[in-house]
């Protein structure tokens, strides 16, 4: 380690994996401090729950191909790599019944580039017409608005810093054009009202409702905003490739340090940042919990404002009103029971549906037909017991795709569900919690896929709320939303007004974290914003490599 760095990055997180690379590849001299034994946060893989199987202990379902940093940095040619199925979204109900979706454009090269599928749009309206004509006109509609107006508008306004109050970001700018079907009320609709407003049948009201619970952590009487909104819509209605990353989610991390390290950075972990140290009402370095000063003209924060401001910074001035509303950020959404279950043969749910097109999907929910139950009891159960009595599961069987996941006769898959925040329940509750979650869903499993009973079952290995936390101290009360995306904490209010920048306190001190506009998931546009305001401030080309690596 050298004793300065013209940035350094607190934190190895996935924003400080996308970030590092950048700074570096602008000619500065970079270092990232990880107080854990790996790099790369919840982009994370492991061994497990047996010996030869690789499983996703938090982020699973990922896009990353469509991120900036998969093309500036070739990160195919790093090693990650991604398959894309055919089937997208679908939702087994209770009754039997199902909703299939497929995506509506292929990719069709190694930079992410799309390609309308026709067949694709023709099946999923098909499916959505056999339970509701209305519907899949609607669909039709969207799916049309989204190419022309949504879509670009959308990663526009994911990839660029919030725009102040008053001036209109890309999403806000499509409220005046009605051919985009997005309308100025939808931002203030709550998630029950959106998906009561868009459809009319059980089926796409009860996807839309559950889905924005896994996009957005929104439960139903939550506002999304119109990032959560366009998100889950994309989703429901497939209009985005699904994908899964060769190797797990880990294989993301892997290549980006490794785009870092071909460039220079240096990456140290079990290395805890004490302290961020200022003078002059600058930052002049970090302080290690060891002693050790490193001294930087740039500091970069990976970890949350809470984190940043009242801990790293304890020793300066903080306004009182910005220490106040620190405080008062919501962190009670996102819940989730992760689970990773292993097989012996994967999920039959087509036999059980007695349909072929039901199971190729990597987004699969199941549970109860009934939006009504969803929109008023759901979350009830779940803040008041811990979990909800009938399991609206999100599953993905990544092994039929990707066989390196599993030995040859097994399969793994990712679940997850909702429970509540940590302080709800004491921790023998949360034990008894994670015996009855594993409980429910052997009982209710078998309903959807007649063959995943016990002597099916090899093994499971759970991650509640207050495993993530203990590992990851910024998603506060175990939620992966790192600040819960309600619509007074996305955009240029993330996670308060007066820090929705990426400039924090003081001018030479940013923050790139989840916690800030684009906010959580595996290849939001945190980081990469952060690089721009920084290139901006110093008055460079954020494009520009003036650290090109020799091939």
């Amino acid at each position: 380690m050298t004793d300065s760095y013209d940035a350094v990055i607190v934190g190895g997180g996935h924003h400080a994996t996308i970030l590092a690379p950048y700074l570096a590849r602008a000619g500065m001299s970079v270092a990232v401090f990880e107080q854990h034994s790996y790099i790369g946060g919840s982009a994370h893989s492991i061994p497990g729950p047996v010996p030869g199987v690789t499983q996703n202990p938090c982020a699973h379902w990922t896009r990353f191909y469509s991120h900036p940093a998969y093309k500036d940095f070739n990160l195919k040619a790093e090693g990650l790599e991604y398959v894309f199925p055919e089937g997208n979204e679908v939702m087994i109900f209770d009754d039997g019944s199902y909703f299939v979706g497929y995506s509506s454009n292929k990719v069709i090269d190694d930079n992410g580039k799309q390609e309308p599928w026709a067949e694709g749009v023709q099946r999923t309206h098909d499916n959505i017409k056999a339970f509701s004509k209305r519907d899949a006109d609607t669909y039709m509609r969207f799916r049309d608005a989204y190419e022309k107006h949504v879509k670009g508008a959308f990663g526009k306004q994911r990839f660029s810093p919030p725009t102040p109050w008053g001036t209109p970001d890309a999403l806000e700018q499509l409220l005046t054009i009605e051919e985009s079907m997005i309308e100025p009320v939808h931002q203030f609709m709550s998630s029950r009202q959106l998906a009561y407003d868009l459809f009319e049948s059980d089926e796409l009201r009860t996807l839309f409702m559950r889905a924005g619970v896994t996009s957005t952590g929104c439960y139903p009487d939550d506002v999304m905003g119109l990032q959560g909104f366009v998100h889950n819509l994309a989703l429901v209605l497939s209009l985005e490739p699904a994908a899964i990353a060769i190797g797990g989610t880990g294989q993301i991390s892997k290549a980006l340090v490794k785009a870092g390290e071909k460039r220079g950075v240096k990456y140290f972990t079990q290395s805890r940042v004490d302290e961020i140290v200022q003078e002059n009402g600058k930052a002049t370095g970090i302080r290690l919990a060891d002693g050790t000063f490193v001294g930087a003209k740039i500091v970069v924060s990976d970890l949350g404002l809470p984190q940043t401001v009242l801990q790293l910074l304890r020793n300066g001035e903080v306004a009182e009103k910005i220490r106040h509303r620190l405080k008062n950020i919501v962190y009670d959404r996102g819940q989730l029971v992760w689970a990773n279950v292993v097989t012996k043969e994967a999920p039959d749910y087509a036999g059980t549906v007695g349909s072929d097109e039901v199971g190729q999907q990597p987004r699969l929910y199941w549970g109860k037909k009934d939006p009504d139950w969803f929109a008023t009891r759901y979350q009830a159960h779940i803040m008041t017991e811990g979990i909800s009595p009938h399991m609206m599961m999100l599953s993905s069987t990544d092994s039929q795709w990707d066989t390196t996941r599993a030995p040859e006769g097994m399969h793994i898959t990712g679940i997850e569900e909702f429970t509540a925040p940590i302080r709800m329940f004491d921790k023998q509750q949360r034990a008894e919690l994670a015996k009855e979650f594993e409980k429910r869903i052997r009982a209710q499993w078998p309903k959807y896929a007649k063959n995943m009973t016990d002597d099916n079952i090899l093994a499971m290995q759970f991650f509640m709320p207050e495993t993530v936390n203990a590992s990851k101290p910024d998603m506060i009360e175990g939620g992966y939303v790192e600040g819960a995306h309600l619509a007074s904490q996305l955009g240029r209010f993330r996670p308060i007004p007066e820090l929705a920048g990426y400039k924090t306190i003081l001018p030479n001190l940013y923050n790139c974290s989840a916690n800030v506009h684009a906010g959580s998931g595996i290849g939001r546009g945190s980081s990469f914003n952060c690089w721009q305001q920084i290139a901006a401030d110093l008055g460079i080309d954020p494009q520009a490599d003036l650290n090109p690596v020799s091939e």
